[in-house]
């Protein structure tokens, strides 16, 4: 018996330590591929596509964990193993997760869709699918050297009760530190999945990943101009990074790998992730012919590049393509900006640049929501413990000098209770008495009655006392209505 516990003891271990030994990089990956879905229709390509990326990254090395179609609940739990298990491989772990399925935003928040996920409303796909930014965060709370983040999930929606309300494609997303985000095709626009075997992005991908020492931020721009020319302009890929470390699927990374393709000339991927003075891109696009000059931008796929080419290229054919780039991803990047300032002002200035965008409809519900909530700030505004109290007066940041000024501390002090209410004193002796309107007299008892002169008479009225007064009364009967007060005749 004991020594069955000696060699399970010795087992784990092993298994706990060996990721820690020094000076190795572990690698490690999670792929899943989403096809038999439930309720909608079976997309036959994810199974093929995560196949065909776990082969490729066992030969770059790495630990690979399938998990083909994969409901919410078990979506989840892969997540949160993987997230442990990059924990337990210390932090010069490189962690991958490879994601091919469908995918929808909402509210400018983008959602993996298990396969047994029911969406009838659009509030169904937060409580059905599994958010993009968990997964991010999971990953993010682990120490890790890089992690990436690969999605071939912006395919069509296939989700018709919710088409109308949501906008079509995947949103930006800005990648945490030490992360890079690739997306199988472009913000705002949909994938294909492809005729063949493979989806046209991961079949570029595990082709052109290959290439020795090639680092990832090149491999993916080399896979953005292939899957171009490939789907025709259709789909475009692009990618949000953050890295902080170099890292290539075979060999070491270097820098000194040119990041073109074809006709593209070696110069323009060194200096792509530096940041470009004015003029930069009409320097290097001047003199090129319009293919060449297009490879260019679409390599790189930045808005000033395209505005460089529409500039200087404008009666070329591929204007057509180039623009629609252009604006969609101008359009794209503002709903990022409106969705994180989240104001009734910032949805009125998109709807009003973009009227009959795809992402209208939720740009009006998401501004009625911003006015409900400045409403409700301004009702329960300065109560105490519940509304904001108003901003104190802002202090300047220098005094003017001259004999007012005082750099000398103010000592602080005590807040003094404040003191009750005073009642008011008798007036002065023949001051006349308070001129008291009707509406202010409550009486409380007793019912009317008749006084005559020289009666005398109790007054009844309220906690006030006025003074007594000696006065002739009119001739003649007087009534004491309600409402009146009544004094002693004498």
């Amino acid at each position: 018996m004991w020594r069955r516990s000696l060699g399970m003891f010795l087992g784990l271990s092993i298994v706990v330590m060996w990721p820690f030994s020094a000076g190795a990089e572990s690698r490690l990956a999670l792929v899943i591929g989403n096809s038999a879905y439930k309720t909608v229709t079976v997309l036959p390509n994810p199974a093929n596509d995560a196949q065909a990326m776990s082969d490729m990254l066992r030969a770059a090395g790495f630990d690979v964990v399938s998990a083909p179609d994969l409901s919410q609940a078990d979506m989840r739990r892969a997540i949160r193993d993987f997230a442990a298990n990059v924990a337990l491989r210390g932090p010069d772990t490189v962690a991958l997760v490879y994601y091919a399925g469908h995918g929808v935003q909402v509210e400018g928040e983008n959602y993996l869709v298990p396969v047994d996920a029911r969406i009838d409303r659009e509030a169904d796909v937060a409580i059905e699918a599994v958010r993009l930014a968990d997964i991010m965060a999971a990953l993010a709370s682990t120490p890790s050297r890089t992690r990436i983040v690969i999605l071939d999930a912006c395919r069509n929606n296939p989700f018709s009760s919710i088409n109308r309300t949501t906008g079509r494609g995947l949103a930006i997303v800005d990648a945490p530190n030490g992360s890079i985000v690739s997306y199988a095709t472009a913000p705002g626009t949909e994938a294909l999945d492809g005729a063949g075997n493979n989806s046209p992005f991961t079949a570029a991908l595990v082709e052109v990943a290959k290439e020795p020492n090639l680092p990832i931020e090149q491999a993916l721009k080399r896979i953005r101009l292939h899957v171009h020319k490939t789907t025709e302009g259709r789909q475009t890929p692009w990618e949000s990074s953050s890295l902080t470390a170099d890292f290539a699927f075979f060999g070491a990374p270097d820098s000194k790998v040119a990041s073109g393709a074809g006709t593209v000339p070696k110069t323009i991927g060194a200096a792509a992730n530096m940041g470009k003075p004015a003029g930069f891109w009409r320097k290097e696009l001047q003199g090129r012919s319009p293919q060449e000059a297009f490879d260019v931008v679409i390599l790189e796929d930045e808005v000033d590049a395209y505005e460089e080419f529409l500039s200087l290229h404008a009666a070329s054919a591929l204007v057509p393509r180039v623009r629609g780039l252009l604006e969609r991803r101008r359009e794209m990047m503002t709903w990022f900006t409106v969705v994180n300032v989240n104001t009734v002002l910032a949805y009125d200035a998109f709807l009003e640049r973009y009227p009959n965008s795809d992402l209208a409809p939720t740009a009006r519900k998401m501004r009625d929501r911003a006015r409900l909530r400045a409403q409700s700030a301004n009702l329960t505004r300065g109560i105490p413990g519940i509304g904001n109290t108003p901003p104190p007066a802002a202090i300047p940041a220098s005094l003017p000098a001259g004999p007012a000024t005082c750099s000398c501390p103010v000592p602080s002090r005590k807040a003094e209770p404040t003191p009750p209410p005073r009642r008011p004193g008798p007036p002065p002796r023949g001051s006349r008495p308070p001129v008291i309107e009707e509406e202010e007299i409550i009486i409380r008892r007793p019912p009317p009655r008749v006084v005559g002169p020289g009666s005398s008479i109790t007054i009844v009225g309220p906690t006030r006392r006025p003074p007594p007064i000696t006065r002739h009364p009119p001739t003649g009967p007087q009534s004491c209505k309600p409402g009146m007060r009544c004094w002693q005749f004498r």
